[in-house]
């Protein structure tokens, strides 16, 4: 959320940053709206003094025995009392809508972040890896013969309906291991704190980490009112607000293993077959929390940690920095991973590495104290480390044999009791 204040301070900054997004300007209608929000705190104050004054009047008209005087003043103070409960409803209802109305307006992005409207105009930064030629015209991670019998999307459509998938035998026996190998990377190589948190969380964390209000649709919500998370970014972020944190205990470094679930209400017709674009999945997250001036220096350290996964496992991949119009609501610099998936011949999204600034914070209300002076916003930062079913999905396409088997990455081989491949049948051998 951004600052009121910096806002007053700066329009013309706020109103530029809002542009380079390809949003139309906005500090104009904010600051009305915050004009009318301090004009009836102002109100509600002078009310309220002009009541505490008629009060002690009161007082002494009756002390003196002045009945008529004490009927007015007290007639006065009850009015008082009605006008100033007038204006405190009024007061907080301006409030309000200026909260409501900053929650919806995205985070501003850096200077650096590269102008342009969609994801053709992001900007290649790293590349790792080259691409496998192959002597055969690869497959698609549904079509490899020794996948098939592991990956059951007719049963998971009888079950559940489309976009969900039943994985069985050494299919799953790989996203397991997959999942185990990213974990045990970042605590032991990396330094991350492993974390397990829930799945259903309150409607204020996901607030906290921006995705309510401008985002319900693509969650799913249950009768009682939790949400269940999109990602542990939610939970993980939110494991330190309203906190006042002391310095010396940053940064905070988190990683946590677990499902998610997305409505995907925005991708109709979009990647329709696979497993590519599910509504129930696992993932292993990466979040951080730091002090303002480390913050973009863990920004790339997490993006070397998202790296590191895929070069263990082998896989070519490209780093990309999203322009201002392809960036998500919430951050202020984004690195995207795109692995290597010969079965569509192209790069796809595996990782997703932000910034988020005190933009978060300032929404959970997380701070942190120096030695001196008065608390700070943290900065959050979060990442996949990484999409473990986009994962299996580069392994089993990367992997493939000619004969429908598919050799795994020899990282793996410890997590699969020394198995090194998938037969054409669908085991492990």
């Amino acid at each position: 959320m951004h600052d009121i204040r910096a806002i007053r301070e700066n329009p013309e900054h706020f109103d530029a940053a809002l542009v380079r997004r390809g949003l139309s300007p906005l500090s104009s209608s904010v600051l009305a709206l915050d004009e009318a929000r301090r004009n009836a705190i102002r109100a509600a104050e002078t009310a309220q003094a002009a009541q505490n004054a008629a009060s002690k009047e009161v007082g002494a008209a009756k002390a003196r025995g002045d009945d008529a005087e004490f009927e007015r003043l007290r007639a006065l103070v009850a009015e008082k009392k009605a006008e100033v409960a007038a204006m405190t409803n009024e007061a907080s209802a301006k409030d309000a809508e200026l909260r409501d109305m900053l929650l919806t307006i995205p985070n501003s992005p850096l200077p650096e972040v590269p102008e342009g409207t969609d994801e053709a105009d992001n900007v290649e930064i790293h590349r790792w890896g080259s691409p496998r030629v192959f002597d055969f015209a690869p497959k698609e991670h549904f079509d490899i013969a020794g996948v098939k019998p592991g990956m059951d999307f007719a049963t998971a459509a009888k079950l559940s309906g489309s976009r969900f998938v039943v994985l069985r035998g050494a299919v799953i026996r790989v996203h397991r291991a997959l999942a185990q190998f990213m974990l045990d990377t970042h605590v032991n190589d990396h330094g991350l704190t492993e974390t397990w948190t829930p799945v259903l969380v309150k409607e204020e964390a996901m607030y906290g980490t921006n995705q309510l209000p401008k985002f319900a649709e693509d969650s799913y919500q249950t009768t009682n009112g939790w949400w269940l998370v999109p990602t542990s970014e939610v939970t993980l972020t939110n494991t330190v607000a309203g906190d006042v944190l002391d310095e010396a205990t940053l940064p905070i470094r988190m990683t946590a293993h677990t499902q998610c679930f997305r409505s995907e209400a925005g991708s109709a017709g979009k990647d329709t077959t696979g497993m590519l674009r599910q509504h129930q999945f696992e993932k292993v997250e990466m979040v951080s929390i730091t002090t303002p001036e480390t913050s973009l220096a863990e920004h790339a350290r997490m993006t070397e940690c998202a790296q590191n996964i895929l070069e263990k496992l082998g896989l070519p991949y490209r780093t990309i920095v999203l322009c201002t119009g392809d960036m998500g609501f919430g951050a202020t610099k984004t690195h995207d991973l795109e692995v290597w998936l010969p079965g569509q011949n192209a790069y796809r999204e595996i990782s997703s590495v932000s910034v988020c600034g005190d933009f978060q914070a300032r929404r959970m209300n997380a701070r942190f104290r120096r030695a001196e002076g008065k608390p700070e916003f943290v900065h959050t930062l979060n990442g996949s480390g990484l999409a473990v079913g986009r994962c299996l999905i580069a392994v089993l396409e990367n992997g493939q044999q000619a004969d429908g088997s598919v050799e795994l990455p020899a990282v793996l081989h410890p997590y699969l009791g020394g198995k090194t491949r998938i037969s054409a049948q669908g085991t492990l051998e």
